[in-house]
């Protein structure tokens, strides 16, 4: 019996969970935080038990030496040979990779160059590739993709409106994210109707401090909101989603703080969203906090936010001329009843109603009425297992 270990890697953080495969448990899961910084923080969970360590954590090739030896001192494995394989979830594909692939050199190598793609992700998981392969190069290493279930995409739907020379000479088109959150549940929202996917019409809306809406028909993804980089689409935590592209330039003229366009993005990025309309928080639990208090500023962003949603719900809903379910899910998504009643309120056209005794915090299932035309799913996401799975199929091919 094998051990695999699912890798979310950020710039300045390393996500892990140790999975027992093939029967798919889950044996350790944590988090290393502040790479690169004073003072990182490594936190590890099995049986139920936590365990918390601070300490300077230079590098993700430290911080992975780091999650290796916690494995095996808190007795979560007896030696490193049990670990047989390693998944890394890699936020930008491109145009390289349109499924999981197993790891060498060349691939880690497109990983880096797709980092303008996503630079707060693509660098981080760089890195942790690396890192695995140095520590314990004879494993079965494996990439998967946030943007490979989204190559599915007809090309009316990925390409932008501009001149051609700018896809065919750089590749600039959408892409889409959160591909692997998107397909697996899809894939459990067909499992709970108990029909076959490859009938389904299902909208998913992966809706956390980034958010991204997908058109899935029939097993695939046909459009979805995120583009060309993860800053496109509905509001999100930190994020601005879709703006007007004539902002930037106006912007750089006139704030002596935004000296170019990467200023901007930056901005865009992470000072805009929730937080940047609010000044209170990018955590929709704080936003809430704000509603109750009449906070004008809190109910302004929760306002966009719900108006962002509902506008690429219906723009779905006409993609696929018609959905047999919406599913909610990531943090928000699982996690916020008030958020998914005001949406679905909102597209009360469309046939959706909730049931309120189901659309509460912590339920998971089917939340609308017996007459919804349209059913309402609340499905957790599982990215990671999604990965360890990848892993244990690649395994098996070589």
């Amino acid at each position: 019996m094998s051990k695999t270990i699912a890798i979310n890697a950020g710039s300045s953080s390393l996500k892990w969970q140790l999975y027992q495969m093939p029967e798919e448990t889950v044996l350790a899961q944590g988090i290393i935080e502040r790479i690169g910084l004073k003072n990182s923080i490594s936190t590890v969970k099995y049986n139920g038990q936590k365990e918390e360590d601070i300490a300077d954590i230079p590098d993700h090739t430290e911080a992975v030496k780091i999650l290796l030896n916690d494995l095996l001192h808190f007795g979560i494995i007896s030696s490193y040979d049990e670990i047989t394989g390693v998944g890394h979830r890699i936020v930008a594909g491109g145009e390289y990779f349109k499924e999981s692939v197993l790891v060498d050199e060349k691939v880690v190598e497109q990983v880096e160059e797709l980092s303008a793609l996503a630079p707060l992700h693509n660098p981080g998981a760089a890195a942790g590739i690396r890192a695995f392969r140095k520590l314990l190069p004879d494993i079965t290493s494996v990439c998967v993709f946030d943007t490979s279930y989204h190559t599915t995409m007809p090309d009316y739907a990925y390409l932008y409106p501009i001149p051609q020379k700018y896809y065919t000479e750089h590749k600039v088109r959408k892409y889409g994210a959160h591909g692997t959150s998107h397909k697996y549940v899809a894939g459990e929202a067909a499992k709970m109707l108990g029909r076959p996917l490859e009938e389904l019409k299902i909208i998913t809306a992966h809706i956390g401090n980034g958010v991204s809406i997908t058109a899935n028909r029939y097993g695939q993804s046909v459009d979805t909101s995120m583009g060309f980089t993860p800053l496109a689409g509905p509001m999100m935590g930190t994020r601005s989603g879709d703006i007007d592209p004539a902002i930037i330039p106006y912007l750089i003229e006139r704030d002596p703080e935004l000296k170019d366009a990467a200023d901007v993005v930056n901005m865009l990025n992470k000072k805009s969203g929730l937080g940047g309309v609010s000044g209170i928080s990018s955590d929709m639990r704080d936003i809430e906090a704000g509603l109750e208090e009449n906070n004008p500023n809190a109910i302004l962003a929760y306002n966009i936010f719900i108006d962002r949603i509902k506008k690429f719900l219906g723009q779905y809903f006409a993609v696929l001329n018609g959905a047999d379910a919406l599913v909610f899910t990531a943090g928000m998504g699982e996690n916020g009843p008030l958020m998914r009643q005001d949406v679905v309120d909102g597209l009360s056209w469309f046939g959706m109603k909730l049931d309120p005794e189901k659309n509460v915090f912590g339920y998971r299932g089917e939340i609308s009425t017996p007459d919804s035309k349209v059913k309402v799913l609340v499905i957790s996401t599982d990215e990671e297992l999604c990965i360890a799975r990848d892993v244990e199929r690649l395994k098996n091919s070589k």
